[in-house]
Parts: structure tokens; sequence; C-alpha cells
């Protein structure tokens, strides 16, 4: 498994603590390395020394997030296969991504907090990796084997529109003007019945449960892994 820099060294956790920090408050193109540098009390050469440059520093922050949230994820699971069910598992996704500041902004292309960074390479390869509605495309196969989901549509049609449904659901959590004359108290809940309505009643049995759980949690760390590998290609050999 890959190191991050943070793990072996104080001075690179106290780097990305600052840099979270610095571009919550001011957003990307308010943000310098010697600034960062400075308020970690380190040197800027030192920054370099874990990062080449500061958008490799700023994506590896982001690509932290969405590793946060695919870990919580896979602990969600572990301690209970059953939310590996649909109805479960995607109003959770949804509230998993809106929770953590970066995952949110790259999901709704935010330039006034990511600047240029919010269309950058990475950035986007993350969001289509790991943004909750491109892991519903991953997971919808495996509940249409295990009969969680409805199988007489064609996947990706089936995909195409639970997507939308997914990507519909953020836009309205981070826009409020989207609805202004609705509101409801429970929005997860209505999240659950849309994802039932659309991929049909859940027909598994405990042990289809389970399955799912299992390759749900296969799928998961394959993407961590994936994660943890271009985040240690993008920062420096520890110089500690």
């Amino acid at each position: 498994m890959a190191v991050l820099a943070e793990h072996d060294s104080d001075k690179a956790a106290r780097i990305l603590t600052v840099a979270r920090e610095l571009v919550l408050k001011r957003g990307v193109k308010g943000v310098t390395v010697a600034e960062i540098a400075e308020k970690a009390h380190v040197g800027k050469g030192t920054v370099y020394l874990y990062w080449g440059t500061k958008e490799d520093l700023l994506v590896g922050l982001f690509a932290r997030e969405f590793l946060a949230v695919v870990e919580g994820s896979i602990d969600a699971l572990t301690t209970d296969p059953d939310a590996a069910r649909p109805h479960r598992l995607c109003p959770q996704l949804i509230h998993n991504g809106l929770e953590r500041p970066f995952v949110r902004a790259l999901q709704t292309g935010d330039a006034d907090l990511l600047g240029v960074l919010t269309q950058h390479p990475r950035s986007t390869e993350l969001v289509n990796m790991l943004g909750p509605a491109a892991m519903m495309y991953t997971l919808l196969p495996v509940w249409r084997q295990h009969r969680l989901a409805r199988t007489d549509w064609p996947l990706d049609e089936q995909a195409y529109a639970l997507q939308a449904l997914m990507t519909g659901f953020l836009e309205t959590a981070t826009r409020t003007h989207t609805l202004r004359e609705v509101t409801v108290d429970a929005p997860e809940n209505v999240i659950a019945a849309s994802v039932t309505a659309l991929l049909g009643p859940e027909e598994a049995g405990p042990a289809d449960v389970r399955a799912t759980a299992d390759e749900g949690l296969r799928l998961l760390r394959q993407r961590r892994e994936l994660v943890l590998a271009s985040i240690a290609t993008n920062q420096e050999t520890n110089p500690e």
C-alpha cells in the first residue's frame, strides 16, 4: 500500500492542514506556496520537497477527501452489510460527498473555490472514478446480479437514469435556488424512495445482500488503492 507523506512527516501533515484551511477561506487563486509554508512553519523549499508544484499539493488534497469518502463507505459496509442495498447506499454516498467541501466543489464545478483546478485532468478523474453518480455505474451491475435492481432495462439506460437522478439530488442539495418552492423534512428518505422507484423493489435474500456487500467492498478497496497510488505518484519521496 502506498505511504502518504503525512503518515511519516509532521511537516507534511502541517502543510496539508494549512493548505486546506487557506483554500477553504480564500479559494485556490488566493493561496500561494509561500503563505502555506509560512503558516505551516516550514521553509518554502520544504513544501517543494514533498510536492513538486502547488497543483500537485492541492489536487492531492482533493484526492485525500475522496479517499476519506471511500474509506467511510468501506467501514459502513464492513460494519453493516445491509448498507449495500441501493435505497440505503445511494443517500449515504450523496451525504458523504456533500459533507466534504472539496468533493462537493468538484462535483458542482465550483470555480470560485477551485479555480482552474475545477477542470484539471486529475480532478476530473477523481469525480469520474469516485463521485457518487459515477459509483452508481460501478455498483449497478452488482445490484442487478443479486436481485437488488430490476434487469428488464438495458444496463446503460438504467445507469444513465440512475446517474441523472443522483446528479439531480446533488444539484438540489448544493444550489438552494433549484427548488425554491418545494422543501421536505427528510430528503434522504426521498432519495431512498426515488432509487427504489427507479430500480424496482429489492428481491434479494440475506445471502445475496452479503454477496453484494462483499463485491462492493472489493470494488471500493480497488478504487482506494488507485487513489492512494495517484496521490503517491504526485508527491515527492519523503525527504526525512
